[in-house]
């Protein structure tokens, strides 16, 4: 179902408030002289090469409140990890109808309960390999769920269905070298396209993907067609960069952490 033009410009507004309301945060943020994010410091945590440390920073003070209502709610890291499943799935059934804006915005609230999920588990002393686990397989059936919309909405696109695996199968095998080079005491987390930046650039691009492409007088989805295209090639070169780097490190015998 491809969005009329009234719900395309219903959610323009949205956006639009959402964006205002973000930028008069961030001016905020800026002005109140707020020390990075300690937790994002000390995992190492950078957005966009680093580029983007200011947004990431932000918005882990923006959600503070979410953690604290969260917490007096008493709802739990699990509680987070199955509303994220649930909403990336969400996701893959509004990409695949057409509805992108609206699976945009659940994949937004999806990657709000992946953080959430995290903190909640560090402030309430309950971190655990469990949470570790649960945490990262559902993140990968979430990017699936998505990906798998692209598919279908691209079923009479024989290029965007195409891209959309190729991004999927490159999302997959950066986290696969990360996950498997620390299995081997080998830490390698750098590089594009890593899920943070994957999860903002499908959300953004979902949401602006039916204005934009009427502007362009081009079919729905264009857009996003770009966007899984730069995806893949992005993604399967931090997979690349990622195998080389684990791969000498561990033939040199000395892996670092």
């Amino acid at each position: 179902m491809v969005p009329s033009p009234p719900e395309t410009a219903s959610s323009l507004i949205v956006l639009g408030t959402v964006v205002a309301a973000a930028l008069v945060s961030m001016g905020v943020y800026a002005l109140s002289s707020r020390r990075p994010d300690a937790d994002a410091t000390g995992k190492g945590a950078q957005f966009f090469l680093g580029f983007g440390d200011f947004l990431l920073h932000w918005f882990l003070w923006a959600i503070d409140p979410l953690v604290g209502f969260s917490l007096r709610l008493g709802l739990t890291p699990d509680f987070y990890n199955f509303a994220g499943l649930v909403l990336g799935v969400v996701s893959g059934v509004f990409i695949a109808r057409g509805d992108l804006p609206l699976g945009g915005w659940a994949i937004a609230l999806g990657g709000v309960c992946d953080i959430l999920d995290g903190r909640i588990a560090r402030l309430t002393g309950v971190a655990s390999a469990y949470g570790d686990f649960v945490d990262s397989t559902f993140d990968r059936f979430v990017e699936v769920f998505a990906f798998l919309g692209f598919v279908v909405f691209f079923r009479d696109r024989e290029a965007g269905a195409f891209l959309a695996a190729a991004a999927m199968g490159g999302s997959l095998l950066v986290s696969y070298t990360r996950a498997r080079g620390e299995a081997l005491n080998v830490t390698c987390s750098g590089g594009l396209m890593q899920r943070g930046e994957r999860l903002v650039i499908t959300c953004l691009v979902c949401l602006v993907d039916p204005a934009l492409s009427a502007r362009l007088g081009r079919p729905v989805g264009t857009p996003a067609e770009w966007m899984l295209g730069l995806m893949a090639v992005t993604t399967f070169v931090t997979a690349a960069h990622r195998t080389i780097w684990i791969s000498l490190r561990l033939r040199a015998g000395a892996p670092e952490r």
